[in-house]
């Protein structure tokens, strides 16, 4: 593992009297201007810029005004599920008379709105159709919804394929000729900004002159949560979505779901942070989707009866604990079938497969596989049929989805279907085909990345003063952000003497640490650590790459070092 600093613009721009440290630490994120740490909701990006907006508004003024039937269709992860219950909530908030929602079981029908969804669909005799967090590449079941009368909205953030559905309004900032200048909305955030332009249009054509207006702001929780449990981009307008729900969780305005996981988590909801919503929140939210059926996740999200959240969060948590079990034995088949095989003979782009794995569990173990060797990997699960399906993670500076388009375009009938992001995609192909796509994966990453791109590598934003070690410091950054996908954490590095090292949990590893001059002691945490190198009681000083962070035991705060890199020196 390799640490470097972390890029800097050669003039730091003025970014109001901010202390010295925090103008650098968002200047190396790409922040120019002081306008860009406004967090407040007027600072949005307004929803005009949404092609496609006026059309689906339309549609969905028309099913108000006649009492429609809608059914909203979701994916089955967290974006998907927030994504639903905001579109169902808002709906209703709204004025709707008749919302329901519908995500398929990814082990009978896969992603998206395909055909055979679509006819499970048709049992509830929707009018319209909404697609959120999926839809754009839905060709065949769009056409399949229109040829059994019903209208369709899609809404999605997902990258196009070269055919755009038919339906009646598509709101996609990724879409063509879309001209939303943030590319990074999560599909959660794609819905919420369709409630946006429905209640101003309800607004102007008098709808509230008699009534309150509603409150949609109810469901920034959701999008917060949404947002950073798929790893979009935190870009200026991201943010603002995330630190407005992240407010209303501190202030304890959450949903009675979100609050009941928090508690089955153990955490304080007024000291979340963006952190605790990608590894708290969403882990336990989408072992639903993983494990079994995302509908208990929306469940414990749409209800008001925080009895009833309660017990739906635990069953979440009881799932995450299973989901962590099955992964850490496919963890451990998958480093078996390359312990024996030399760094150089490795392949740049890694697949694995075996036919006993879970397919709800292949991604997170590619995430961790790719974590491990630092190159792309994609996970393949049986998916019955003859078929398998991947589930891909990637590094920077490899676009995965692109790389599959490559791939199938040099071997046409080698991928039955694909899909996905720069970072994750996912695929479909016959089992038959996987050692040839094996092969022509790697090539692909190969023809794109060096050899020494694969090393890995962590950014730092430099060494701390001994001064710097401090609880207001900590607590500043804390709340700078919110930090996330393409906005990260502030990380730093530095030699540290270490005093106390011992294993807590099966693989934490908890060390007393001095500063290189010996004037500061601190505590640091390294979660994950391998058991075959800690502790080495051998060990005098380390090089530490780590975030800093308060800890809190026995209402007592201290700094504490969040360890991403130890290493012996």
């Amino acid at each position: 593992m390799r640490i470097d600093p972390r890029p800097l613009p050669a003039v730091l721009p003025f970014l109001g009297e901010l202390p010295p440290l925090l103008t650098r630490l968002y200047a190396a994120r790409g922040v120019q201007s002081e306008a860009e740490l406004d967090k407040s909701l007027a600072r949005l990006i307004p929803y005009q810029h949404l092609k496609g907006i006026d059309a689906a508004v339309d549609l969905l003024v028309t099913a108000l005004e006649q009492r429609q039937r809608i059914l909203i269709v979701g994916d089955f992860d967290a974006d998907g599920a927030t994504a639903s219950t905001v579109g169902t909530l808002g709906l209703r908030l709204l004025g709707a008379a008749h919302v329901d929602y519908l995500v398929p079981n990814r082990f009978e029908y896969g992603y998206g709105l395909t055909p055979e969804i679509v006819a499970v669909a048709l049992q509830r005799q929707p009018q319209l159709l909404i697609t959120v967090d999926n839809g754009i590449s839905s060709v065949e079941g769009v056409a399949a919804a229109k040829a059994a009368g019903l209208q369709v909205l899609v809404t999605d953030h997902h990258l196009p394929g070269d055919e755009l559905p038919a339906a009646d309004a598509i709101v996609n900032p990724n879409q063509p000729g879309c001209e939303f200048p943030s590319k990074a909305l999560a599909g959660v955030g794609v819905i919420f900004y369709v409630l946006m332009a429905l209640r101003a249009r309800l607004r102007s054509l008098g709808w509230y002159d008699s009534k309150p207006q509603p409150n949609i702001g109810e469901l920034l929780d959701l999008v917060a949560l949404g947002s950073v449990a798929d790893v979009v981009p935190l870009d200026a307008n991201n943010r603002i979505l995330v630190h407005q729900g992240l407010e209303r969780i501190r202030a304890g305005r959450a949903r009675p779901g979100i609050k009941a996981i928090l508690e089955v988590a153990k955490r304080d909801s007024a000291r979340i942070t963006s952190t605790d919503l990608g590894f708290i929140l969403g882990p336990r939210l989408n072992a639903a989707g993983r494990l079994d059926d995302m509908s208990l996740g929306i469940e414990c999200l749409l209800t008001s009866d925080f009895a009833a959240a309660r017990e739906m969060a635990a069953q979440l948590d009881g799932m995450n604990q299973d989901r962590k079990s099955i992964e850490q034995g496919m963890q451990r088949e998958a480093l078996a079938q390359l312990k024996d095989l030399p760094v150089e003979s490795m392949p740049y782009g890694l697949c694995l497969f075996d036919p006993e794995w879970h397919q709800g569990v292949i991604g997170i173990l590619a995430s961790r596989m790719k974590e491990r060797y630092f190159r792309p990997t994609i996970a393949f699960a049986d998916a019955g049929d003859g078929l398998l399906k991947g589930s891909g993670r990637s590094v920077q500076g490899f676009h995965i989805r692109d790389a599959l388009a490559v791939v199938a375009s040099q071997h046409p009938t080698l991928i039955t279907k694909y899909g996905g992001h720069a970072m994750a995609a996912g695929l479909t192909l016959p089992e038959a085909n996987f050692p040839l796509f094996a092969e022509a994966f790697d090539a692909e990453v190969r023809r794109q990345l060096r050899e020494e791109d694969l090393t890995g590598r962590l950014l730092s934003d430099g060494t701390l003063a001994v001064e710097e070690f401090h609880l207001e410091l900590a607590r500043a950054l804390r709340h700078a952000g919110p930090w996330g996908q393409h906005f990260p954490e502030p990380l730093f590095h530095g030699v540290f003497q270490l005093v106390e090292q011992r294993v807590v949990g099966e693989r934490h590893l908890k060390v007393v640490l001095k500063s290189e001059c010996g004037s500061v002691k601190l505590d640091g945490i390294a979660f994950g650590v391998d058991r075959e190198v800690w502790p080495n009681p051998t060990v005098r000083w380390v090089e530490l790459a780590y975030k800093l962070d308060v800890n809190e035991f026995r209402g007592q705060e201290t700094v504490q070092l969040m360890i991403a890199h130890i290493e012996p020196r």
